[in-house]
C-alpha cells in the first residue's frame, strides 16, 4: 500500500474519532430530548449539503487520473441523498416525511458505504481526489456517524423524545 494511502486512511480514523466525540458529547444529548421530527431536522439540513459531492466531476478540481466511474458514482450518489433530504424536510412532520427520511437514511448510509467500497475497488489513489480530499477524510465520517443517529432516531416510538431526561440538573 503506498504511504499516501495510509496517510489517508489515518486521517480517516482520525475523523470518525474526532466526530464521534462531538457526537457523543455535544450532537446526541441535544438531540436525545427532542421529538423525532425536531432531532431528525438538523441532521437533514446537515445531509442538503451533500451536493458538495458534485466537486469531483469539476476539471482542475480533482486529478485528470480520477476513474470517471467513481467520480460519477460519487457525483450523482451525493446529489441524490441531497434531494431525498431536501425532500424529507419539506414533508416532515407528516407521516410522508418520516417515509422520506427513512429512504433518505437508507440510500444516504448505502451510498458513503458504496463509494468507500468502490474507490477501494476501482485503486483509487489518495492524491486523484485533489481538492476534493477533505470530503472523505473530513465530510464523510461525520455524515456516517449522523446516518447512525438518523437510524436511532427514526427508530424512536413517537411523540416522546428519544429519552425522556430533563436538560439541566434540578
Amino acid at each position: 500500500m503506498p504511504q499516501q494511502m495510509i496517510w489517508f486512511f489515518v486521517s480517516i480514523a482520525f475523523s470518525f474519532i474526532a466526530w464521534g466525540i462531538v457526537t457523543a458529547r455535544y450532537i446526541w444529548p441535544e438531540l436525545r430530548l427532542r421529538s423525532r421530527v425536531e432531532a431528525l431536522r438538523p441532521l437533514l439540513v446537515l445531509h442538503s449539503f451533500r451536493f458538495i459531492g458534485l466537486a469531483v466531476l469539476v476539471p482542475g478540481v480533482v486529478s485528470p487520473d480520477l476513474p470517471p466511474t467513481f467520480a460519477h458514482f460519487v457525483a450523482y450518489g451525493d446529489i441524490i441523498a441531497a434531494i431525498l433530504a431536501l425532500f424529507s424536510l419539506l414533508l416532515l412532520p407528516s407521516a410522508a416525511g418520516v417515509a422520506t427520511a427513512w429512504i433518505f437514511n437508507l440510500w444516504g448510509a448505502a451510498e458513503l458505504l458504496n463509494v468507500f467500497y468502490r474507490g477501494n475497488q476501482s485503486g483509487l489513489l489518495a492524491g486523484q481526489l485533489g481538492a476534493t480530499f477533505f470530503l472523505p477524510t473530513l465530510i464523510v465520517p461525520l455524515l456516517l456517524i449522523t446516518h447512525g443517529l438518523g437510524f436511532r432516531i427514526l427508530l424512536q416510538h413517537q411523540p416522546a423524545p428519544a429519552m425522556q431526561e430533563s436538560r439541566h440538573p434540578a
